[in-house]
């Protein structure tokens, strides 16, 4: 076997987690983000928290970041020089922040910048990752770049900034949480630490969405449901992710259609492909997923077929649709894109280690299921 490694940035949780913030202080602060951040108030939350810094701020990050908003970031910033920059919403955000760190490290090699990751959202599992997702807005393409130099020193989990998260993006964000961990488990990555973080995580989003869907200001369960996204982000950033991601970033990319809806959408029918020419080891960890979810089934197949329409019915509870169709997206537009998006799903880095290998034929046969 070859040696593996585990690694992370440090993590900060909690109610009071913001505070870190002050050891900042007399140094050059560098804060990415969008414009609602800045309007509504959650810009000057952090700035509050470190009163002695030099702060300038980049509110520009758009949904789906490009090459373009890391330029204008990075040129904002290349006088300043600053000691840290603080990235703070969504992944967008976060990996907006990632792409001006490394851009801004590349133009002064001598420069090493602290990079504090705020996640706003429970979901893309950024703030610990060593992932960014830079969009090609001109073709419809996401691409996910991976690199060591793209990791967080430090993660911030403050549940007082996912509180305003309106229901219906974090019900989609905390099944792209359920689509991390349960990617991770099966992944042909996996190991001890990743299945440890995967399986916690797993079961804090089972037991703690549906509370938030039912209740917006449990700030109990959202931050439990922080706290999961960012052991599914720790869990995949070791083993990997799989197909789900793979067609996500294709579809989403070209169809427009939020990350963690489409992650839903797939999730069931990805783990009925996978499962159907599965080994024993793949077998055994999705019966793990199910049993966590509190499935138990004297035939293994039977309590695997019980965990997809357990992940169907969570998906129609929260109003997630099942097909393209049903989404409301342009099917004939969906038809002209279908070779790019088996072209698109194969050559995406996360297809790589998914625990069933795809045939063109196969993703073509699985854009069928999903179109409806």
């Amino acid at each position: 076997m070859a040696t593996s490694s585990f690694f992370s940035p440090k993590v900060y949780f909690g109610e009071d987690s913001i505070t870190f913030l002050s050891h900042l202080n007399h140094k050059k602060v560098a804060i990415v983000t969008d414009d609602f951040m800045v309007s509504s108030g959650k810009t000057r939350y952090l700035i509050d928290a470190m009163p002695h810094a030099s702060v300038s701020v980049f509110g520009e990050v758009k949904p789906d970041p490009n090459v373009d908003i890391l330029k204008a970031g990075a040129a904002q910033f290349k006088s300043f020089k600053p000691d840290a920059i603080v990235a703070l919403g969504g992944g967008s955000s976060l990996d907006a922040a990632k792409g001006i760190k490394v851009t801004l490290e590349a133009l002064d090699q001598n420069h090493r910048i602290e990079l504090i990751a705020i996640p706003t959202t429970s979901g893309s599992g950024s703030e610990v990752t060593s992932y960014a997702i830079i969009s090609e807005p001109e073709n419809g393409r996401k691409y996910p770049l991976i690199a060591q130099a793209l990791m967080p020193d430090v993660a911030i989990l403050d549940p007082h900034l996912v509180l305003s998260v309106p229901r219906h993006i974090a019900v989609d964000t905390g099944m792209d949480v359920l689509t991390h961990a349960i990617e991770a488990l099966v992944s042909t990555g996996a190991n001890d630490f990743s299945d440890a973080l995967a399986e916690k995580a797993i079961d804090l989003t089972w037991r703690n969405l549906p509370l938030i869907y039912n209740d917006e200001k449990n700030i109990q369960a959202r931050m439990h449901m922080h706290n999961a996204s960012c052991m599914a982000g720790m869990a995949f950033n070791s083993a990997g992710l799989g197909l789900v991601h793979g067609m996500a970033h294709a579809i989403g990319g070209m169809l427009h259609i939020p990350h963690g809806k489409i992650n839903a959408m797939l999730l069931p029918l990805l783990i009925e492909f996978n499962a159907e020419q599965a080994s024993p080891q793949t077998l055994e960890r999705y019966l793990k997923c199910a049993f966590i979810m509190g499935i138990q089934h004297d035939c293994p197949r039977q309590s695997i077929a019980q965990l997809v329409q357990q992940i169907r019915n969570l998906n129609q509870q929260f109003a997630i649709p099942a097909t393209l169709k049903k989404l409301g997206i342009d099917i004939a537009a969906f038809e002209r894109l279908r070779e790019q998006l088996i072209d698109a799903a194969l050559a995406d880095g996360c297809t790589a280690s998914n625990p069933r290998q795809a045939s063109p034929q196969d993703i073509n046969q699985l854009l069928s299921l999903i179109v409806g």
